[in-house]
């Protein structure tokens, strides 16, 4: 069957009914409370798509690709050759893959700039460049924690903060432009002069998208700008495993890319393993995520944010702020902060009631509020979250 996936429609036929029956039967549900077992707390996810917080929920169709995947072999290449060119189609791009999560994306992809379509190349990263370009130039305000990834191939990371010295670090050693798409309007060189810079001096560059979806038009965005590469997270808006991540991009570069990728063996993505349930998962997930009702999404998220709103300003000294993101986790979010006069409380100690009470519900924010988005919550989660804020509020109110 897989063998033939080019040749279907749509690769989410594979797992309608009529085709399940082909296979083993599931198993039956376990019957245990795994968790529980182990003492592991379950909680109200008000937080966002955090992988310290697992991410995501899985939605049932892939959770059934999922499990029609773990019943039957396959050859891990093929099955990367096809869902490939799957995803490829649907997001409009030259070729794609599924990697362990975005950072790996970012890894495999500067691997493949690095060792073009040559394995030999591809075993001595990142120990040995020879031959090699060897430096990323990428902004300042760009560098994060995830930049890691970049550096796991051995190269140098070069950092500038204007065109001119942009166009001054590029020369002979310069193998990659790399563009952190959350810090857009941070850093002084924006998406289109950084596309420019890097044609005029044929530089591939990379658009790390890990957390920008929705909106779902972002999926073809970016590629169709003009960047050579683009990663994107498959565990948080998508609804993927969590420890799955899509790298798009040219056919080329995706092609090299994939010769540090596993099943190669000697290689500086050996351990980034993406297994076949994972590879299905994810692509049921995005076939989900494109037929979705994205506006109707959209309002249930704002519906939710504005009852737990209204809820709090109940409380004498509230202050509420509904706000969106303009880039990255572009979702209905909330900040809610207080007079300290009144509410004697502080927001990290209403973050640790909120958590620490039954049930469990996790938030974000930092000193001067208690910051949330209701996308990750399962419908009615709402009303929880909203009795919760209304409580903890209340009970260190000074009039209550």
């Amino acid at each position: 069957m897989l063998k033939n996936l080019a040749a279907l429609p749509l690769v989410g036929g594979l797992f309608h009914p009529k085709w399940l029956s082909a296979a083993p039967p599931a198993s039956t549900p376990l019957g245990r409370d795994i968790f529980k077992e182990l003492g592991v707390r379950t909680f109200i996810n008000a937080a966002g798509t955090y992988t310290s917080m697992t991410g995501s929920l899985l939605r049932p169709e892939s959770v059934e690709a999922y499990r029609y995947a773990a019943q039957q072999y396959v050859n891990l290449d093929e099955l990367q050759d096809k869902v490939g060119a799957r995803i490829a189609e649907l997001v409009h791009c030259e070729a794609a893959t599924v990697t362990t999560g975005a950072a790996s994306a970012i890894t495999l992809g500067t691997a493949g700039v690095l060792s073009g379509n040559d394995p030999k190349k591809a075993a001595r990263i990142p120990n040995d460049l020879s031959g090699m370009k060897s430096e990323v130039i990428l902004q300042k305000s760009h560098v994060i924690g995830y930049a890691h990834a970049i550096k796991n191939c051995g190269v140098k990371l070069i950092e500038v903060e204007t065109r001119k010295e942009l166009e001054a670090a590029i020369n002979e050693k310069t193998a990659m432009m790399w563009f952190l798409n959350a810090h857009n309007f941070k850093g002084k060189i924006q998406y289109a002069e950084f596309i420019e810079v890097a044609k005029k001096h044929n530089i591939p560059t990379f658009n790390d998208c890990a957390a920008d979806v929705p909106p779902v038009e972002n999926l073809w965005k970016y590629t169709e700008m003009g960047f050579d590469l683009v990663a994107f997270s498959g565990g948080k808006g998508m609804r993927g495993p969590q420890s799955a991540g899509l790298l798009l991009g040219r056919k080329d570069l995706i092609a090299a890319a994939r010769l540090s990728a596993p099943p190669r063996g000697n290689t500086v993505g050996r351990g980034m393993k993406v297994n076949k349930e994972e590879i299905v998962g994810m692509l049921v997930a995005l076939e989900n995520y494109l037929e979705r009702d994205h506006q109707a999404d959209w309002t249930m998220w704002e519906k939710q944010i504005q009852h737990i709103s209204d809820s709090v300003q109940k409380v004498d000294g509230v202050k509420v702020e509904i706000h969106v993101p303009e880039i990255a986790n572009h979702v209905p979010s909330l900040r809610i902060s207080w007079d300290e006069s009144k509410i004697k409380l502080s927001p990290p100690e209403a973050r640790k009631a909120l958590q620490m009470g039954h049930p469990s519900i996790e938030t974000v924010g930092g000193a001067e509020s208690v910051d949330m988005t209701t996308w990750m919550l399962n419908p009615g989660e709402e009303r929880t979250v909203a009795i919760r804020m209304l409580e903890i509020l209340t009970k260190h109110h000074t009039n209550k």
